[in-house]
């Protein structure tokens, strides 16, 4: 069954190995099925979600046991921050878009419901044939209405960030220490090889970068070209890196309701 379509692209362009488009999403079936399905999948990690209530409640082997798990299932608080949202929405959309394979769902991490995580906030892996590549990159979800946004630029701001991925050695070592364990003894840890392998035997350059801007304003490409030329003058061959400006049919505020199946 062909998927409903999703995204028309607004602009797009490139410099180098560095390119930029905008893709603008239609408040229609394809969006919904994409909120309700895909992201709400990454949201609350469904997978994982299921194995863990599997796993406990087959160690409940009495109905006051039943009664004392059933109260700490209930008790497990909602992911519904806007950004937590939006960088679900980037995962489920590069995984659909770009065939990134993710090997972790970073919500499995959080040892507080309501804690962010360092590092990186795309770690994934693309395959190319006998080729894999590693995916690491960025998001920002903004309701700024400045052109571009604020989360673009400064120490904090994404064209920031990107550079740290592509140059900063301690923070790659980290993520690498961080993905080997989550891989290992899984059927992902021979796609962290080849991928591992191809980064060192490059010179540590053979990466993908992205960088996800997820906003509700109309399209602007001066949302992402003056970023995206900078981050050319930099990032080497055969390095990349993707910029992408989601634009949503509905306020950033809204996205939790239609991850959960809400309407306009």
């Amino acid at each position: 069954m062909t998927e409903p379509a999703l995204a028309t692209i607004s602009y797009k362009d490139q410099d180098r190995q560095v390119s930029w488009r905008g893709v603008s999403m239609d408040d229609r079936d394809g969006f919904n099925t994409f909120m309700t399905n895909d992201v709400a999948s990454r949201l609350h990690d469904e997978e994982g979600t299921s194995e863990f209530k599997a796993h406990l409640r087959s160690l409940a082997n009495t109905g006051f046991a039943r009664d004392s798990l059933g109260d700490i299932l209930a008790a497990e608080i909602p992911e519904e921050r806007d950004w937590a949202v939006g960088e679900a929405m980037a995962e489920a959309y590069l995984g659909r878009e770009h065939e990134i394979t993710w090997p972790w769902n970073m919500e499995r991490d959080k040892r507080n419901p309501k804690a962010s995580l360092p590092g990186a906030d795309l770690v994934g892996f693309k395959i190319d044939g006998d080729d894999v590549r590693l995916a690491l990159g960025e998001v920002k979800t903004s309701t700024d209405r400045q052109t571009p946004p604020g989360v673009m630029s400064g120490r904090s701001g994404m064209t920031h960030q990107i550079d740290n991925l592509a140059s900063d050695l301690s923070l790659i070592c980290q993520l690498l220490k961080w993905l080997l364990p989550r891989c290992k003894g899984t059927d992902h840890e021979e796609l962290f090889n080849k991928a591992v392998t191809l980064y060192i035997e490059s010179g540590n350059k053979t990466v993908m970068l992205f960088g996800v801007l997820i906003r509700d304003t109309s399209p602007n490409e001066a949302d992402l070209k003056a970023r995206g030329q900078t981050l050319a003058e930099s990032l080497q061959d055969p390095m990349t890196c993707h910029l992408i400006a989601i634009y949503l049919p509905c306020a950033i505020t809204d996205l939790p309701a239609r991850a959960a199946g809400g309407g306009s």
